[in-house]
């Protein structure tokens, strides 16, 4: 009877210390973004994001405020693509051609470019989709998607060689205002995808978040 109890409550311990490690082994980062260009925008555009990996699973969620209406919004992740710089959100200083509104282009100098898309498919790294969430009427829009870790990872480290993910060193942004917004010919976009698509409304920092 003791060597049959000794066993079972050795059995139990390795239990629950196989429960712990794989609580412990779970990990999640939080970025509260606050608003970019809201006088071009016509609304404060504010976001919580968080990023968990539990397992070989990534979620993202971003549940979003204050954006436009009916307009489909750009979301990713920018960083560097060289060394291991901190990105960090742009203040009024990154507005370095004096319009008033700072641009996608301009965020580079501090954010770097833009690396993972929060859309249908972030693995595939692609930036042009049109699987990125919508707002609705009401000017919200909440957006979840899981992944594998490990194949964002190899990715990743394909697209941007020498780099890992590294979530605590990136800057999440918001993008987009409708259509018909009166932009200036001095704000910047990539290539030939419009401005008013890539416009940057919030921007955040991903933090390790507190137990």
């Amino acid at each position: 009877m003791t060597i049959r109890m000794t066993a079972v409550t050795s059995a139990l311990a390795l239990i629950a210390l196989t429960g712990a490690a794989a609580q412990a082994a779970d990990t999640q980062w939080r970025a509260e973004l606050k608003p970019l260009n809201a006088a071009t925008a016509g609304s404060e555009a504010s976001a919580t994001a968080t990023l968990g990996v539990s397992g070989d699973t990534l979620t993202i969620r971003i549940e979003a405020s204050g954006t436009a209406p009916g307009v489909m919004h750009l979301q990713h992740f920018h960083g560097f693509t060289t060394g291991d710089g901190t990105s960090a959100c742009p203040t009024g200083a990154a507005d370095t051609n004096g319009d008033g509104i700072i641009d996608l282009i301009e965020t580079e100098p501090g954010a770097g470019i833009t690396m993972v898309p929060f859309h249908a498919n972030p693995v595939s790294l692609a930036i042009v989709a049109d699987s990125y969430p919508t707002a609705g009427a009401d000017g919200t829009y909440a957006y979840e998607q899981s992944v594998s870790l490990a194949a964002l990872e190899d990715a990743f480290g394909d697209a941007f060689p020498g780099q890992n993910l590294d979530f605590d060193r990136r800057v999440i942004f918001l993008h987009g205002v409708p259509a018909d917004t009166d932009l200036p010919n001095s704000v910047q976009s990539l290539g030939d995808v419009p401005a008013h698509v890539t416009l940057p409304i919030a921007c955040g920092t991903l933090d390790p978040a507190a137990d």
